[in-house]
């Protein structure tokens, strides 16, 4: 699942305690009362967004006999990038984050040795088309979506938008922020929301976008926290999550709302690295982040929704957190073979 989004302030500080690598136990926790026929260390590599409570990494490691070493490879892009690039000789034992955007590229580089992890109920629908061996198992997802500022749209008596086709519409201009398609996977994410939607009339689109006032920033903290109109910017509109919402709730109401056929689904996957040293101890790391305990924590840890059905929310999430039924799609395998040449062209047009 990239640069997660729709991390609040609390949650990047949190983040900010794992290191690049290190382990993922409290200190002081006693490895004698681990399980017998321990396995040794699992080397989990991530996107730097991973995050889950100490408690239920102690847990684990007392239950597997593993000791989990985590370490950090960067944003989703980052972190398929240098799987990629030492296939077959990896830098850890089982990996998480690299989500549908960049799984096609995995898939067809070898990067994950096949294990088909038991998934739970509700799980199987978010399996990655084309991946027949049960390489990647889907562990969460979440949905880039178009968000609005509900407060400014009534304090300003506009109509607010209500899909993509709005956003080129003179009333919205020098409204909307997006982030940069080659910078961000939010941004990358809403780009693959327009192809889908129009084709190969997508530049067309993206012009008009364009000549109607869009913002690009960098990242999704830059849009969301300094542009957005509910973090003190101009800017009403803003490319975030369907997540978002729910950490806009007062006095039972959220001041925002995602646009629901707006939204890019991206789901996050963990597999098993081909050539790894500990491959028993790394389906052991995969099978334990499906467990009810892990999934549970999903949402309040990395503010995303999990994949295992019935798995408990946050209260404001039931209200305010809505996932699309309908996303937006474009197929892994058409993004594999086109990602380089769509990104060339939306940096032509952007640039222009």
């Amino acid at each position: 699942m990239r640069t997660r989004p729709a991390v609040l302030p609390a949650a990047l500080a949190a983040l900010a305690l794992l290191g690049s690598s290190c382990s993922l136990s409290t200190e002081g926790d006693d490895s004698g009362d681990h399980a017998s026929g321990a396995c040794g260390e699992v080397v989990l590599v991530t996107h730097d967004s991973f995050d889950l409570p100490k408690r239920l990494v102690s847990a684990f490691e007392k239950e597997s006999g593993c000791r989990l070493t985590h370490s950090a490879a960067g944003d989703g892009g980052e972190l398929t990038s240098k799987l990629t690039v030492t296939q077959g000789d990896p830098i850890g034992d089982v990996a998480f984050g690299v989500d549908n955007t960049f799984a096609g590229a995995a898939l067809s580089e070898g990067v994950f040795a096949p294990y088909d992890a038991p998934l739970p109920a509700g799980a199987e629908q978010y399996r990655l088309p084309g991946d027949d061996d049960g390489v990647l198992t889907p562990i969460d997802n979440a949905s880039v979506c178009v968000n609005i500022d509900d407060v400014w749209f009534d304090d300003h008596g506009i109509a607010p938008p209500t899909g993509l086709d709005d956003l080129t519409d003179p009333t919205y201009a020098d409204l909307t922020v997006t982030e940069g398609a080659t910078t961000s996977s939010t941004g990358l994410a809403f780009l693959l929301a327009t192809i889908g939607e129009y084709g190969d009339g997508w530049t067309r689109y993206w012009q008009d976008l364009l000549d109607n006032g869009l913002k690009i920033d960098k990242g999704w903290e830059d849009a969301y926290y300094v542009d957005f109109s509910q973090s003190g910017g101009d800017r009403p509109i803003v490319v975030s999550y369907d997540t978002s919402p729910a950490y806009t709730v007062k006095d039972g109401r959220s001041s925002t709302s995602a646009l629901l056929d707006t939204c890019f689904r991206q789901v996050e996957y963990a597999g098993v690295l081909d050539g790894a040293a500990n491959p028993t101890g790394a389906e052991k790391v995969v099978d334990w982040l499906l467990s009810p305990d892990v999934q549970a924590a999903l949402p309040t840890s990395m503010y995303v929704f999990p994949v295992a059905e019935g798995t408990p929310l946050p209260k404001d999430w039931a209200s305010f957190a809505t996932s699309p039924t309908t996303p937006i799609e474009v197929s892994p395998a058409d993004i594999a073979d086109h990602r380089r040449e769509w990104l060339t062209q939306w940096t032509d047009l952007t640039s222009g």
